[in-house]
């Protein structure tokens, strides 16, 4: 028989309960085999602060720090270490779990104490403490009032509207996903706050890095348990930026336990990327895999007329008064990132409340954005240069991120590769990271491989310099 106990049964046990020293070997050999037996990162994550506290009748009362890894240990590993306690003595027929809370009640025996600490409310100052310290602030000016809505991004809106409307959870988990500059960001905050203004109880919103930066703090000043306890308690979890805990194992395995306990408690995830879950690389499968259970929403690049109403609705946003020609030239000439096109505007804004105008004239707009634009034509991205690519060659964009190495895939992948290189200024590894969470030496002999190939096929050089070209404008 396995007990997860309840904190306030210890208190009932003679304190005289002190483990003999027979058992206490017999834990000493159980608490070591225990990392072979469950591995390193769960051994850190949960076995590790286990305490043997007493022994009584065949039941051995093993302490935890927190009510919630109490159950997590009793749900998931109790049965494995109560097989390891027997094998070394068949007399242990039973675990009991207890939470104890230092400095609560203590013996000469050492600390014994259980008393819990009270339940937190869904409304209650520590939920709001979760908040402040965990949760990353919300943009103001990104609501669902100012998401401009067009075809490219219409489903991953109308997906996130959806979400916070209905009660109770139409998906779980929601992923939106998309390239840099398109939207995802803004949906997420809008979420955030009308969740919020609901009162749809405990919502957290962080990027990746700042989930990785929390949880490698909590590690380094051993208060793993603390963070842990804080994110399942939580009623809406928000992460942006996925991707950037890929190749993070240590970071991947926490949240992949925090996303198993809030989905098996009832609680909704919302995530972003830049890519498709199966996209991820660098990401643990299992982990892929979950991400893609629920709903999974895209946002495409952005259309002329998308971007047009954009900067129609940015401008009117600003008090800035557009000519149609203007709008249309801004929305021509910045293509790839709505963040640009609006900081593009904002220098519009600017320079027109200096000289006491209202208006922007084309000539005025061309001068004042001359930097901007030349720097924006002769900018080609790596974006570009994967779908053009994989158009040219009749692949999928995919493939450019995916691990498939037949010939027809990798080739077209290494001139994507030499493209990017010689048209972007990125570096290797940066370059790496956009093609699937490469190493920057696959980038190094992608490039010398068809360096190699162009001095030698000049059917195959021709077909890269058309590449070129094409992607030059």
């Amino acid at each position: 028989m396995i007990n997860a106990g309840n904190g306030a049964t210890a208190l009932a046990q003679d304190f005289t309960a002190k483990p003999p020293k027979e058992i206490i070997d017999i834990w000493g050999v159980v608490y070591k085999s225990m990392r072979n037996e469950f591995g390193e990162a769960i051994y850190r994550s949960w076995l590790k602060p286990m305490q043997l506290q007493a022994y009584y009748e065949g039941t051995l009362e093993i302490s935890v720090p927190t009510r919630f890894m109490r159950d997590w240990i009793h749900e998931h590993y109790a049965t494995q270490i109560l097989d390891l306690c027997q094998k070394q003595n068949k007399d242990i027929s039973r675990l009991q779990f207890v939470v104890t809370v230092k400095n609560q009640v203590q013996a000469s025996q050492g600390t014994v104490s259980v008393v819990e600490p009270k339940a937190k409310t869904k409304t209650g100052k520590d939920n709001d403490e979760v908040v402040d310290t965990l949760s990353s602030p919300l943009d103001a000016r990104f609501t669902f009032d100012t998401f401009v809505i067009g075809e490219p991004n219409a489903f991953a809106h109308a997906a996130c509207r959806r979400m916070i409307e209905t009660k109770g959870m139409p998906f779980n988990p929601l992923y939106i996903y998309g390239s840099v500059g398109l939207g995802k960001t803004h949906l997420m905050h809008a979420m955030a706050r009308s969740l919020r203004e609901k009162g749809r109880g405990n919502i957290v919103y962080l990027s990746a890095e700042k989930f990785m930066y929390e949880f490698v703090k909590a590690l380094r000043s051993n208060d793993s348990m603390a963070f842990k306890d804080k994110l399942r308690n939580v009623d809406v979890l928000m992460i942006d930026d996925i991707q950037f805990i890929a190749g993070k194992e240590s970071t991947q395995e926490e949240f992949f336990h925090t996303f198993n306990a809030l989905v098996d408690n009832g609680k909704q995830i919302v995530i972003a990327g830049d890519r498709a879950p199966m996209d991820l690389e660098g990401l643990d499968e299992r982990l892929r895999s979950r991400m893609g259970w629920g709903l999974v929403a895209d946002i495409r690049p952005s259309t002329l007329e998308l971007r047009l109403n954009i900067v129609k609705h940015k401008a009117a946003m600003m008090n800035l008064t557009l000519p149609d020609d203007v709008a249309v030239f801004l929305a021509n000439k910045i293509t790839s990132n709505i963040r640009e096109l609006e900081g593009a505007l904002n220098r519009l804004a600017v320079q027109a409340d200096m000289a006491g105008k209202s208006e922007t004239t084309l000539e005025a707009a061309t001068d004042i954005l001359s930097d901007v634009l030349r720097s924006y034509e002769r900018r080609i991205t790596i974006d570009e240069i994967q779908r053009k690519v994989a158009e040219h060659f009749t692949l999928r964009l995919e493939d450019m991120h995916s691990a498939r190495r037949s010939r027809n895939v990798a080739r077209p992948r290494q001139v994507a590769m030499y493209l990017c290189k010689k048209l972007t200024p990125r570096s290797l590894p940066e370059i790496g990271r956009k093609f699937g969470g490469r190493d920057h030496t696959t980038v190094m002999h992608a490039v010398r491989k068809i360096e190699e190939l162009v001095g030698d096929d000049i059917a195959f050089a021709d077909e890269v310099k058309t590449l070129a070209r094409k992607l030059k404008g």
